[in-house]
């Protein structure tokens, strides 16, 4: 991924990606959105803990660098294996073929999708191969790699913690006007950090395997590494 995007300037504009998630009627805010500043002398506020409601619903999505292509919920009772997945698949591509007739036209564009056993599946990979689409390698436990699990996912259901909806419906209706105010700008720039993690992944496998080329790694430098494994991570 790193080479083609320093080969190539527009490389980002030309990936499409997505994921699916839950979407639920309860998520209960983070402790950074429940801070409240307190006097010295003030008692702590008494806080009640709150789990995740059990009503839900599950939201697929695809974007690229302007915005989101294709979006749907699933069908309760319904769940996500390799039939439904191809479907989802199907879809998508009748989408870009209406919405970005050019770039379905071309072939010249990129699936990144994670490697969950229904995006891996053997029908799934035989149906996008023989519609040419070429599929980006993604790594195995890494979301880093995925720009709607840095993204877009954290940044929608920021907005919707702490809120209670009444029904699928609303979650729905909530999730898809959230969705409508993320600005262009945002999805290019969730995009364009892909290059950054890549960045990431390859030096830490390029540490790891450093150490695991030494007959012995001592405690000393696995306390070293760690904290700078971390701090990179959080420049990022």
């Amino acid at each position: 991924m790193i080479a083609t995007a320093d080969s190539d300037p527009h490389f980002f504009k030309k990936i499409v990606t997505g994921d699916e998630t839950w979407c639920f009627a309860y998520d209960p805010t983070t402790k950074r959105q429940s801070a409240a500043w307190v006097g010295e002398t003030s008692p702590r506020p008494k806080k009640l803990r709150f789990q995740k409601s059990r009503v839900k619903t599950m939201l697929v999505i695809f974007f690229n660098w302007q915005g989101v292509i294709h979006k749907e919920f699933v069908p309760e009772c319904e769940t996500i294996n390799a039939v439904y997945y191809k479907g989802v698949m199907e879809r998508l591509l009748n989408r870009i073929r209406r919405v970005k007739p050019g770039m379905c036209e071309s072939g010249d564009w990129f699936l990144l999708h994670d490697n969950a056993p229904s995006h891996n599946a053997n029908i799934v990979k035989q149906f996008l191969a023989q519609r040419k689409v070429t599929v980006l390698d993604h790594r195995l436990y890494s979301p880093d790699l995925a720009p709607a699990d840095y993204f877009l996912f954290p940044k929608v259901k920021s907005h919707l913690k702490g809120h209670l909806f009444d029904s699928i419906s609303d979650i729905q209706k909530a999730m898809t006007s959230t969705l409508n105010t993320i600005a262009k700008d945002n999805f290019y720039k969730g995009i364009q950090k892909l290059y950054d993690c890549a960045n990431l992944l390859y030096s830490r496998r390029d540490v790891c395997q450093k150490l695991n080329n030494k007959s012995v790694i001592s405690f000393t430098q696995i306390l070293f590494i760690m904290p700078v494994l971390k701090l990179s991570r959080r420049t990022v």
